[in-house]
């Protein structure tokens, strides 16, 4: 009856809308009739209108009076909507009432023919579009939804099942309220095993016929059972604790069988997982582990037996998981020393089993892909088991006793070697037997810092690293390279700590355990970045960064220990050089970036170690060693540089150019140090300083030759960026020096024939000799006349301040520019150069060179104006007024300008010579 009572009123519902929709429906039609008879009532109504003139009036044809107008054609032409009802057809409107006026304002029509001529055809009128019906609303969806249900297919069916469950929930509520159904506790649990044995049974008949409906029964059965046995034991206590287990026991091997009989890995995985967790929820509480471990080897010899027939990875992982998981968590939680002899049976024999397992795995695998290994069991299996050794003998460690544990390492590392050798002689099993060989060095590399001290550990990881990393590199494994770059990792901490452990120990300079461990380390790294260079590695370069490093640390570290503080740049010098000349003898053999890089570095170093050395005695040459470490330097760049002679590369470029600027340093430093031993002036010691710079500018730009010596033709291309380097150097020097004052003691002080401006002369020769020369910048080229007069005119400015300080007797300080003395001498001197550049100018037709000294004395003429007219009440201020106006006459006289094209000039010699 409900059913049939929402089926009602569902139809009921529809039946309204549809009444609804039509009532609207109608409603459009009568207001659409209507709004059609509106236009011929309004015609009708209103009243006639003048009509009004427009141009071209009298040539438009008259207008009848009774013709239709376009909306009444638009009308009758447009075809009739679809709706049910037809449309009522209106009346025509009335004809609109013409005026007097209006007809005689209408001009004659031309043609007769005219008048009977048809309207032009109006264009068909545009369709309305249909309106869209509205979406339906969720409600209506599911309403049809369930009408559906309930209209389409096997309908009784669907309403008796609905109505029965009813019926039955009802039936059910109504015995459980008046406790029809309430059964003992143990009646209950047999009944519900007993339909887990049905359903058990029924599963195991339908196997075969359908395979994936049989084996969820089959685990769904199963996990009933268990549930069954937990709550008899655990929470009613209607079983004891070995009946409990022996049923748990019972039915996981049942589990397993049925698993391996079916190949059904899921179900073999479920009753792992349930043999595993049964001593956890079936446990009293009595820490018995003897009693656990006892039962994991059994479950742990099942999953042995089932690998033996069955491949599944998955079993195999979940067994080492939980065997080593549960017995890693006892082992933290509760182990005691005392457990010692109980327990070390069990690891032995867990570690027995999945090292089995692995092997029987790959056993199983075809016979091309015998080389898929379980990695986490071959590797994870001897990590683990050796972790909890060493957590078993843990009080044999703490009182310094490591030699157990050590050999426990020789041995696994023994057995896996037998291992190894017994696979590799198999067919298919070369990757298995490889990773026990792995296994057997890795432990066998282990026992050595268990047994030896730190450093001497480290030795020996360094050497084996190594030699993993070029066997890696052989056969093209990743893992054994991995292994190696590990190792040496592993030796260089171990050394760190020994080094740390016993600082201060050491009584001899590299022949000691440090030194000598750190040799090794960085030996070590060297030999890998060889290797992976020649098998084409892409970790060469890192290699060989870390072996420099540990080579260069070292070297610090022994002179830093072991020399006398005076001699220890001397001694880093010579370092440096045989560095320097090691890297370029292997890239003499074989080219490589990294090496030219070293040498570079190493001509680089001895800038700071010059320094150094200045400041530890001197000058570089000084000390007890000092000119013998240069000497050694010098013939060891030469031989590296003779080395990198076939190599045309910007690093070898710049490793040139570093010894080229490392030597002018080196004498300047030195010639500082003469100048100050022979008691000589300022001047002396800054014209001493440049005279190095100038010599290399000097050999760059005639005796290029010389300075590309031993690389002769490769060095070419360097010489331009060399000249602008050591210009720009000798720049900053020669501006450096203008604010000094140049003193020349012991030799009395002459302008610009003192030593400083000797050289800085020499210094604007030079440069006016490049500037001119095709060596120079495009940029510097344009300008250089300009550079170099406005040096030479700062140079004889700053010289006539300095002769007011030798000569005028006027401190050298900041305020010698504003004393008179030196204002009177500017304008001297700036007077005879403007003089001297208009005579010049005029004579020779350089009207630049007239034009600019005509600025410079107009600039002489403002100071007179602005500076020296404070100082006209004294002598010089007079001398300065004078002889400016009596050289600027002379100027006028023999110096007019010149003129400014030869064409002018042409046409002016006519002219005066008619004149």
């Amino acid at each position: 009856m409900p059913v049939l009572l929402v089926i009602a009123l569902l139809s009921l519902s529809r039946l309204k809308a549809r009444v609804v929709e039509l009532e609207r429906g109608l409603s459009d039609l009568r207001l659409a009739a209507a709004r059609r008879a509106a236009p011929g009532d309004d015609a009708a109504s209103m009243p006639a209108t003048r009509a009004v003139h427009t141009p071209g009036a009298a040539h438009a044809p008259a207008v009848d009076a009774g013709a239709p107008t376009l909306a009444e054609l638009m009308r009758a032409q447009a075809p009739p909507p679809p709706p049910a009802a037809p449309r009522p057809v209106p009346a025509p409107a009335p004809r609109p009432a013409t005026t007097t006026a209006n007809m005689d304002a209408a001009p004659a029509p031309a043609d007769a023919g005219d008048e009977a001529a048809a309207p032009p055809p109006l264009p068909p009128p545009l369709r309305q579009p249909y309106p869209r019906e509205p979406l339906p609303d969720r409600g209506d969806a599911l309403l049809r939804t369930v009408k559906h249900w309930f209209t389409v297919g096997n309908v009784p069916v669907k309403i008796g099942m609905l109505v029965l469950l009813a019926g039955v929930a009802a039936l059910l509520k109504y015995a459980s309220d008046r406790g029809l159904f309430v059964l003992p506790l143990e009646l209950r649990l047999v009944g519900v095993a007993a339909a887990a044995l049905a359903a058990l049974g029924f599963a195991w008949r339908r196997r075969e016929s359908n395979r994936v409906f049989a084996l969820s029964l089959q685990g769904g059965a199963i996990g009933v059972l268990l549930l069954t046995v937990f709550a008899a034991f655990k929470l009613y206590d209607l079983l004891p604790a070995g009946a409990a287990f022996a049923l748990s026991v019972l039915l996981v091997a049942g589990t397993g069988l049925l698993a391996v009989l079916q190949d059904a890995k899921a179900l073999a995985v479920f009753a792992l997982l349930a043999g595993f967790l049964a001593p956890l929820w079936l446990s009293t509480g009595s820490g018995n582990h003897v009693a656990l471990f006892s039962y994991y080897a059994l479950v742990d010899a099942a999953i042995v037996g089932i690998a033996w027939f069955r491949a599944w990875r998955i079993l195999n992982l979940l067994g080492f998981v939980f065997t080593f998981g549960i017995g890693s968590l006892w082992g933290a939680s509760a182990y005691r020393p005392e457990h010692y002899a109980t327990t070390q049976p069990f690891l032995l024999l867990f570690f027995a089993f999945f090292l089995v397992v692995p092997i029987l795995f790959a056993r199983r695998q075809p016979a091309g892909r015998r080389d898929f290994i379980d990695g986490c069991l071959v590797f994870g299996t001897p990590l683990v088991a050796f972790a909890l050794q060493a957590g078993l003998m843990e009080d044999l460690v703490q009182d310094g006793d490591r030699l157990p544990l050590a050999l426990c390492a020789l041995g696994l590392g023994l057995l896996y070697a037998a291992l190894s050798w017994a696979l590799l002689r198999r067919a298919g099993y070369v990757l298995l037997g490889q990773s026990h060989a792995i296994l057997a060095v890795g432990f066998a590399t282990l026992a050595v810092p268990l047994a030896l001290s730190a450093r001497a550990t480290a030795s020996v990881f360094a050497l084996e690293g190594a030699g993993l990393v070029w066997l890696g590199l052989r056969r093209d494994r990743g893992l054994p390279q991995l292994a190696g770059t590990a190792l040496q990792l592993l030796a260089a901490f171990a050394l760190l700590v020994g080094a740390m452990d016993h600082a201060g120990e050491d009584v001899r300079a590299v022949l000691n355990p440090t030194a000598m461990g750190a040799l090794l380390v960085a030996l070590a790294g060297l030999a890998s970045a060889w290797a992976s260079r020649e098998h084409g590695g892409e970790r060469a370069l890192v290699f060989y960064l870390w072996g420099l490093a540990w080579w260069v640390g070292n070297a610090i570290h022994e002179v830093d220990r072991f020399v006398d503080a005076a001699a220890r740049p001397d001694v880093l010098l010579v370092f440096a050089a045989f560095t320097g000349w090691l890297a370029a003898e292997v890239q003499r053999r074989r080219p490589a970036g990294a090496l030219v890089a070293t040498v570079f570095a190493a001509f680089a170093m001895a800038i700071p170690i010059a320094l150094w050395q200045d400041a530890a005695h001197a000058h570089p040459f000084g000390g007890d060693y000092g000119l013998v470490a240069w000497i050694a330097f010098a013939l060891a760049g030469l031989r590296s540089l003779w080395c990198l002679r076939e190599d045309a590369s910007s690093a070898a470029g710049t490793t040139q150019f570093a010894w080229w600027l490392l030597w002018p340093l080196v004498l300047s430093l030195w010639a500082s140090w003469w100048c100050g031993q022979a008691g000589l002036e300022q001047g002396w010691r800054m014209a001493l300083l440049a005279l190095p710079w100038l010599a290399l500018a000097a050999l760059a730009l005639w005796r290029f030759d010389a300075l590309a010596f031993p690389r002769g033709d490769e060095a070419a291309p360097l010489r331009e960026p060399l000249l602008k380097v050591v210009f720009a150097v000798i720049a900053t020097g020669w501006l450096l020096a203008l604010p000094q004052p140049a003193a020349s003691a012991p030799l009395a002080w002459l302008p610009l024939l003192n030593p400083l401006e000797l050289v800085q002369l020499l210094a604007l020769a030079l440069a006016a000799v490049w500037l001119w020369s095709d060596d120079a910048p495009a940029d510097l080229r344009g300008m250089r006349t300009g550079v170099v007069a406005s040096a030479g005119f700062l140079l004889l400015s700053v010289s006539t301040l300095r002769g007011v300080h030798h000569w005028g007797g006027i401190a050298w300080n900041g305020g010698l520019p504003s004393t008179s003395l030196a204002q009177t001498s500017l304008t001297v001197v700036w007077s005879v150069l403007g003089v001297i550049g208009w005579v010049v100018g005029s004579r020779r037709g350089r009207r630049g060179l007239w034009l600019a000294s005509a600025v410079l004395m107009g600039v002489v003429l403002a100071k007179l104006l602005l500076v020296d007219r404070q100082h006209l009440g004294g002598m010089l201020g007079i001398v300065s007024f004078i002889a400016y106006g009596v050289l600027c006459t002379i100027v006028g006289y023999l110096a007019p300008a010149p003129p400014r094209t030869s064409g002018i000039a042409a046409e002016r010699s006519p002219e005066r010579s008619q004149a």
